[in-house]
């Protein structure tokens, strides 16, 4: 295996040091495997100023160049040793729950939901621990039965925001940490996967959310407090894209060709494929006047409690009783377009699933409100 150290210029963040905007430049490792030289990548979630002006600036830049290289060294060192049949003493005795804070830090590059449900994780399992830290070996499958128990019978300890945690929720929030283990196992600090032989949660069917045509119309007309965020709904409600990939979006993305018509040229945030989506005319006419090539969407739109709660405000004065998140607008744009007959199959793509199974469940929104309308009929006396 050959590890390497690159760099992949990120997202312009506001810099306290020298009170103006900067470019950031993140760093991340790819493996490559096998004759083949198959790839794989880690973001570390470290990040460079791209053009370091002040000496602070230089002397980060600097140590976070040092702190990466010594992180590759240590992948090395651990592929080596699992080469020759042992494992580090130093990995075993790692940190787990450090190693689980880098890796939700990893996911912030992908979506700040997904961060922050990995950090809501990492705040339970710090009850759970009662603030003892946790090693590598000791992360096993009694601490994780332990978890699993702590989360189904203590809620009392766990409570969100003055709820109890959901069934759901539970499922997801112990497959995180199971996720986390089972990268601690790639990355080849743990010999075997632990999770692999501690049964899996059970959650509950849930009906998806999702806005009609009518009520995406009555939106279109109805005020929000905050403007750039109704639009930014919108354009996902006509094009399926997360929040993630919206809010990245730059205009040199949107591009247009004679033959195919209007597309957005991307790659996903959470999955890292590179897509071409093509979009609607209607959609594009949407965003208003084409700005710089490098400049986004829907700039300082930021994913916060405060917007999710402008958003339900909006969505309640328009007159529509139903809770809704941002992502019920992908949900809308999969069910409006089977609604329309588009197969399945299509939808899917349009949507960059993985797999035809994750479609499926809009498939059974749909199949459900066709049931409903054919029961509205009225009887007939025969």
């Amino acid at each position: 295996m050959k590890v390497y150290l690159l760099r992949r210029k990120g997202q312009i963040s506001k810099d306290k040091e020298s009170q103006g905007k900067t470019n950031k430049i993140s760093l991340y490792l790819v493996y490559y495997y096998g004759p083949a030289e198959k790839r794989e990548y880690e973001f570390l979630g470290l990040y460079l100023f791209e053009k370091a002006k002040t000496q602070l600036q230089k002397d980060h830049n600097k140590e976070t160049i040092q702190l990466a290289e010594s992180i590759r060294a240590k992948k090395v060192l651990a592929e080596q040793s699992s080469r020759y049949g042992f494992r580090s003493n130093a990995l075993q005795k790692m940190s787990f729950l450090d190693f689980f804070k880098k890796q939700a830090e990893i996911r912030r590059e992908g979506s700040d939901s997904n961060y922050e449900r990995w950090m809501t994780v990492y705040r339970i399992m710090l009850k759970y621990t009662k603030g003892r830290d946790v090693t590598m070996e000791a992360a096993n499958e009694e601490f994780l039965e332990g978890f699993k128990e702590f989360l189904q019978s203590d809620q009392a300890a766990i409570r969100q925001q003055g709820k109890k945690l959901g069934k759901n929720s539970i499922v997801a929030y112990f497959n995180i940490v199971k996720t986390a283990l089972k990268e601690a196992f790639r990355a080849k600090i743990l010999k075997e996967n632990p999770s692999l032989r501690v049964k899996s949660l059970n959650g509950e069917e849930t009906n998806r959310q999702y806005l009609n045509l009518e009520e995406l119309k009555v939106l279109t007309k109805t005020p929000c407090d905050n403007p750039k965020l109704k639009k930014a709904f919108l354009f996902s409600a006509l094009t399926g894209l997360r929040w993630s990939d919206v809010t990245s979006l730059v205009w040199g993305q949107i591009i247009f060709s004679e033959t195919d018509g209007w597309a957005i040229n991307y790659t996903q945030k959470k999955t890292k494929k590179a897509e071409i989506l093509p979009v609607s005319e209607n959609a594009i006419k949407f965003l208003g006047d084409r700005k710089e090539e490098d400049k986004l969407l829907f700039p300082n739109l930021v994913y916060s409690s405060h917007n999710n709660g402008l958003l339900q405000d909006w969505i309640s004065r328009a007159g529509i009783n139903k809770k809704i998140t941002f992502h019920c607008a992908r949900h809308s744009f999969a069910t409006l377009q089977l609604s329309m007959d588009t197969d399945i199959y299509t939808v899917s793509k349009l949507l960059g699933h993985r797999h035809l199974r994750t479609t499926e469940i809009y498939a059974k929104v749909i199949d459900k409100k066709k049931i409903e309308a054919a029961r509205r009929i009225p009887q007939i006396q025969l």
